[in-house]
């Protein structure tokens, strides 16, 4: 049986959601505010919701076996504690959830395990300091990377065609005394020979949090997690840090966690300060889509359904929401 966290490591940084009746001041403060009216004149519809999670900070959709696969932190986000696990849901039902990856099971090695990518038969996990992989299908233990540069906190996870993978190094830590800032932000660049560099240090991107491959535009997108003022960036794209500079495309409240990129280029972008879900264009035009979020996360895109899940840690669920149709 999984264990869930303490309600004040919970509060103080991601964690489980079972924390039984707290007062309605508590939730406000701490959930953010109740009742969606935004989605309903937006054309966004609840698909379904995946409860009895702990800690689920990122989900990645896999369209060959139709399963999200939900990351789970347990604990606070930089707890070396061994306690995180991956679980498996079934996209057309979101009603059976499998745990796949646990700690200290068949091998396998988490703490608390955030952003997830897929390439080929491999699914990669950003776990505090190091990446790891997994089979997809079995999930057995298959390779862990590691850095000689100083690592703080890698959060978020992506791949390009060309097999070259972008990781984000936030810059903070992630404690039971709330989110520290001790610096180190910086997106790194894994190439397809293994070769490791800094794509982007703080003076480019600072608190880089979510990061996706944009094959409409032919480019990296990153989001921001800066506290007042968060912004969304384009990098052209490569594997040695040799690619230009960074180009602001849009800017928000404060807090992008989730990026992920619709075929036609349209980006959908989790907010944690106005407890939102934003659609932005290719040029930067932003609209919010859903609303009453509570510090959303690493957004996943069931590609079959044309549906975004959206993992909310402190509540210990993922919701799954029906876009609406583009032109």
């Amino acid at each position: 049986m999984l264990a869930c966290a303490t309600l004040a490591a919970i509060t103080a940084s991601y964690g489980c959601a079972d924390r039984g009746n707290a007062d309605e001041g508590r939730d406000r403060a701490f959930y953010g505010p109740r009742g969606d009216t935004l989605a309903a004149t937006t054309g966004v519809n609840l698909a379904g919701r995946i409860e009895s999670l702990h800690g689920p900070e990122s989900v990645r959709y896999d369209p060959v076996q139709d399963v999200f696969f939900v990351s789970n932190m347990m604990g606070p986000g930089s707890s070396k504690d061994g306690a995180g696990y991956i679980a498996r849901i079934a996209a057309a039902t979101l009603d059976s959830v499998d745990v796949f990856i646990e700690s200290g099971k068949n091998g396998a090695v988490l703490n608390a395990p955030k952003g997830m990518a897929i390439q080929g038969d491999t699914l990669w996990v950003a776990d505090i300091d190091v990446v790891r992989g997994f089979d997809r299908e079995t999930g057995k233990p298959l390779r862990t990377i590691t850095f000689a540069m100083p690592i703080t906190l890698l959060n978020d996870i992506a791949v390009a065609p060309d097999g070259t993978m972008y990781v984000t190094d936030t810059g903070i830590a992630m404690t039971d005394k709330g989110v520290l800032k001790p610096g180190g932000d910086k997106v790194i660049a894994i190439s397809p020979t293994g070769a490791i560099s800094v794509r982007a240090d703080s003076s480019a991107i600072g608190w880089p949090n979510g990061v996706t491959w944009d094959a409409h535009g032919n480019r990296w997108i990153v989001v921001t997690f800066e506290p007042f003022e968060s912004k969304v960036f384009a990098l052209g794209h490569s594997s040695s840090g040799d690619a230009g500079p960074a180009t602001p495309i849009a800017s928000g409240a404060g807090r992008f966690d989730g990026v992920e990129v619709l075929g036609d280029g349209t980006m959908l972008v989790a907010g944690w300060n106005d407890h939102a879900l934003h659609m932005i264009t290719p040029d930067g035009r932003d609209r919010k889509i859903v609303g009453a979020l509570t510090q959303p996360a690493d957004i996943g895109v069931d590609t079959r359904r044309n549906r975004v899940a959206i993992p909310q840690a402190l509540r210990g669920i993922v919701d799954v929401w029906t876009l609406p149709p583009r032109p």
